[in-house]
């Protein structure tokens, strides 16, 4: 494959010019087929009483949407809803995650024919977010296998263990940077959120002097995951879009200039027939440095709301400090940074009992099944020494299984652990404010004081 690209606001190669006056009619046909009318469906079926369109549109639900995931269990492991079937069972998600009769893309060809149209209209690059082709998150094998296979090295359990002492430091140096604060701190912009960014950066090859940048850039692609959402919350996040791929562009010819070390330099400098096209390289490097940090900035907050509610299990924590490993699994399990996800059925099979024609959209609810009481007794207690909390399905399965798991995984141990031992007194001191986003669940704020 070779790497020519298309410039702003130009077509990809072999495609006709768009000129930069048709950018809002492409905006909003980009709107209209992915929030705007998704927004419509939705909040109908919420005032209807369907649970699922509930869940996507109540705010109330999205606070706390465990009440409603089991309203949801009691009519059964695959359930009727306005988006088809719902699964809040623990072995139906799972058999779908791995099942190859299921992928993550979905038959744009069966569309009615005004969203076929909308959505070629809509095709830029330049405001092209992570849930987009051919962004791994929604591309299945082969294309998906040749993609994951180029970036896996280094992501290997050697490669994450090796990360370790940065990941360290990094945590190090933040936390020394908040050492001299006596005041009510936000633990999601001081520490949470910038921890994974300078990991994910200095991955990359980016430089960490834009780690603001990149918070709000990958702040804009994880909103896009969400359906349904407000016109200007969505011109915001296709602004942050567009600037993002900007720098990627300008990034992309250093690297192909003077090469590193990182990621990055191996995959604009692939030989031949391995190469990517500017479109896959974007879609594959956004992908990392969004994906690279948004679980893990959900994960470290979620942890320390849920500790500071259950004290005694931080101070056995502080104690021994060997339990981090589990309690980082049983956040990861009782309040999951990832919700949801989709599924579509490439040929006809049964799940739970029902029948699903090829073409069925199915939606996997990991926060309800990561609380399914066939598999964890107990499931809505917070208990960081429960000895199956690893068989959470957080990070996915199957060939799509999260790819930087363990960098999470790492980056929730050191993060928390380092933290704790910096500040054994601090405590959540006023009200977190969730994101306003379904499909991750983490919190925007964090107030706390350190001592």
């Amino acid at each position: 494959m070779t790497t020519t690209s298309a410039r702003p606001n130009q077509a990809p190669p072999g495609e006709p010019p768009r000129p930069r006056l048709l950018r809002p009619a492409r905006t909003a046909a980009r709107y209209a087929v992915r929030h705007g009318l998704p927004a419509v469906y939705l909040s109908r079926a919420a005032r209807r009483g369907d649970l699922v369109g509930r869940l996507l549109r109540d705010p109330a639900v999205r606070e706390d949407p465990y009440p409603l995931y089991e309203q949801l269990r009691e009519r059964g492991t695959v359930a009727p809803s306005a988006l088809g079937p719902v699964s809040t069972s623990h072995a139906v998600a799972g058999e779908v995650l791995r099942s190859d009769a299921a992928g993550v893309g979905w038959d744009r060809s069966a569309a009615p024919p005004l969203i076929r149209w909308a959505l070629r209209l809509g095709d830029e690059l330049d405001a092209t977010g992570v849930a987009e082709p051919p962004s791994m998150l929604v591309t299945d094998p082969p294309d998906h296998t040749r993609f994951r296979r180029l970036v896996s090295r280094a992501f290997t359990p050697r490669a994450t263990l090796a990360s370790e002492p940065m990941v360290r430091r990094t945590a190090e140096s933040l936390l020394d940077r908040l050492a001299g604060r006596d005041d009510v701190v936000d633990l999601v912009a001081g520490y949470a959120a910038q921890l994974p960014v300078l990991v994910i950066a200095d991955l990359l090859g980016v430089p960490t002097d834009r780690r603001e940048d990149f918070l709000r850039w990958g702040a804009a692609a994880a909103a896009t995951l969400d359906a349904g959402l407000p016109l200007g919350r969505y011109l915001a996040a296709e602004r942050a879009l567009r600037a993002m791929h900007a720098f990627l562009r300008g990034h992309f010819d250093r690297l192909r200039a003077d090469p590193g070390e990182d990621l990055v330099s191996r995959l604009v400098t692939l030989p031949g027939d391995e190469a990517l096209t500017e479109r896959e390289l974007h879609a594959t490097v956004m992908l990392l440095l969004g994906a690279g940090f948004e679980t893990t900035v959900n994960l470290l907050g979620n942890a320390v709301v849920l500790l500071d509610a259950h004290r005694d299990q931080w101070d056995a924590l502080r104690a021994d400090p060997a339990g981090w490993d589990g309690a980082v699994e049983e956040v990861l399990r009782a309040d999951s940074p990832v919700q949801l996800t989709g599924r579509t059925i490439t040929r006809d099979t049964e799940l739970g009992g029902v029948a699903l024609p090829r073409g069925t959209r199915v939606t996997l609810l990991l926060g309800a099944a990561n609380r399914d009481p066939a598999v964890f007794a107990d499931p809505a207690r917070f208990d960081v020494t429960r000895r199956n909390a690893r068989e959470h399905l957080a990070f996915s399965g199957g060939v799509h299984y999260c790819l930087g798991a363990g960098l999470a995984r790492l980056e929730g141990v050191v993060g928390l652990r380092t933290l704790t031992e910096r500040f054994p007194r601090l405590r959540v001191a006023g009200a977190p404010v969730r994101r306003d986003l379904r499909t991750l669940r983490g919190f925007a704020t964090l107030p706390v004081a350190l001592r």
